[in-house]
Parts: C-alpha cells; sequence; structure tokens
C-alpha cells in the first residue's frame, strides 16, 4: 500500500485536505525506516525512553490508528488492542524479535482499514465507544487529532533514526 509522499492540493475539498495530510504522514513512517538494518529498528537510543525505538513507534502507530478508528469511532471490539492492556505498560510498543518489515506492512494495512472507515462516514458522525469522552469526537475531530498524532510520531522517527546513523531529512 505505500502511500506517496505528496502534499494534497492547496485548493480541495475538507476530506480531501485532511485524509490527504495524513497520508502524508503515514507515507513519511516508511520512508525514516528505509535502508535501516533489523537491529537498529530495535535499538533504543534515549537513555528515559527504552521502548521508544524505531520498530517500537511502528508498532505504537499501528494501534494507535486501530484505537481512534476502529475501538474509538466504530466501538469494535479492544481486546486486541494492546494499548488497553492493563498489566503491561506501552505494551503496544514491545515487538522484540518482530521484524520491522511485518510492522510496516501491518501499519500500513492498518491505515487502509482507517481510511475504508473515513471514506464510509461523515465527518459529523460521532463515535460510539463507551467509557471515554474522546469516544464521543466527531470523526472530524479524530483525523484532526490523528494528523498530530502522525507527526509527532513521526518527529520521534526523525530524531531516533538521526541518533541511529545520522540518517536525517523530511519529505
Amino acid at each position: 500500500m505505500s502511500l506517496p509522499r505528496v502534499r494534497p492540493p492547496a485548493v480541495a475539498d475538507e476530506r480531501t485536505q485532511l485524509v490527504g495530510w495524513l497520508d502524508l504522514q503515514r507515507a513519511l513512517v516508511r520512508w525514516k525506516c528505509e535502508g535501516l538494518p533489523e537491529e537498529d529498528a530495535h535499538r533504543p537510543v534515549l537513555p528515559t525512553s527504552p521502548l521508544m525505538t524505531v520498530a517500537g513507534l511502528v508498532s505504537h502507530m499501528r494501534w494507535t490508528e486501530h484505537c481512534w478508528f476502529e475501538v474509538l469511532f466504530l466501538g469494535r471490539d479492544s481486546a486486541l488492542n494492546p494499548q488497553f492492556d492493563e498489566q503491561a505498560e506501552d505494551a503496544d510498543m514491545r515487538v522484540e524479535g518482530v521484524p520491522l518489515a511485518r510492522l510496516l506492512d501491518e501499519y500500513e494495512q492498518q491505515c487502509a482499514i482507517s481510511n475504508e472507515i473515513v471514506a464510509a462516514h461523515s465527518f459529523d458522525d460521532v463515535g460510539e465507544f463507551p467509557g471515554f469522552s474522546s469516544g464521543a469526537a466527531t470523526l472530524r475531530w479524530i483525523l484532526i487529532h490523528m494528523v498530530e498524532e502522525t507527526a509527532r510520531h513521526v518527529g520521534h522517527l526523525d530524531t531516533v533514526r538521526e541518533l541511529l546513523d545520522g540518517a536525517k531529512g523530511y519529505y
């Protein structure tokens, strides 16, 4: 599914622009991982954040997509999502031994599911997950949040990658 690294049109409808900006940030995830040796994908570089590895971040973003679009918006079961595991903090970032290529494929598959959900709903539709106030947000709010969330973690990937091997750049 590799998304192209292109900005959405400067003049377009709201859906084209919001999904376009989110897809651009999603595409930058794979780009930040290109050419990275497997051992580096799992190597921590921030002493106070040992789970913030390239692989851990990709996994976290996959499960964040699942959380917001499938669980909070559609009200689907949260049991499969490690973000809801109360026994292990940051369980979604614990991916030792899981190949980066698999994590990237799973992330892109999850993004495709998210885009299908977005395409099938109005931006004014609200989430259906009880128990979380943000679960009652509109799809528009969720999309804006996901642009922010994904871009923030792309920045983390940029920093981690530079610390690993000096690779840097945006877009």
